[in-house]
């Protein structure tokens, strides 16, 4: 069992920047695929990024070049940094845990971000 903590969320202006952070306890932290997910008012949950174990990392099309997914696994805190936000990138955003091999998944409460001027 793993529990998942989001925090940093807030108001952010268009073109400002932001980080969020995602701690985790219960259970060994490395052996999981961390992972952000958003969704805005209205539409689907969707993929922002990605780190596996190893520190490989993917993102959403639309994060590409702007947002930056890392990890510390002695802190068991996953991390996203967003820059040149824009009001699109509006929603709640959540962690995502995954285990290796088992493929079990949990999720943080979420912590809202919104771009607005």
């Amino acid at each position: 069992q793993v529990q998942l903590v989001e925090s940093g969320g807030g108001l952010v202006q268009p073109g400002g920047s932001l980080r969020i952070s995602c701690t985790a306890s219960g259970s060994i932290f490395a052996l999981y695929t961390m992972a952000w997910y958003r969704q805005a008012p209205g539409k689907q949950r969707e993929l922002v990024a990605v780190i596996s174990t190893g520190g490989n990392t993917n993102y959403g099309d639309s994060m590409k070049g702007r947002f930056t997914i890392s990890r510390d696994n002695a802190k068991r805190t996953a991390y996203l940094q967003m820059n040149s936000l824009k009001p699109d990138d509006t929603a709640v955003y959540y962690c995502n845990a995954q285990a290796t091999g088992s493929g079990l998944q949990f999720w943080g409460q979420g912590t809202q971000v919104t771009v607005s001027s």
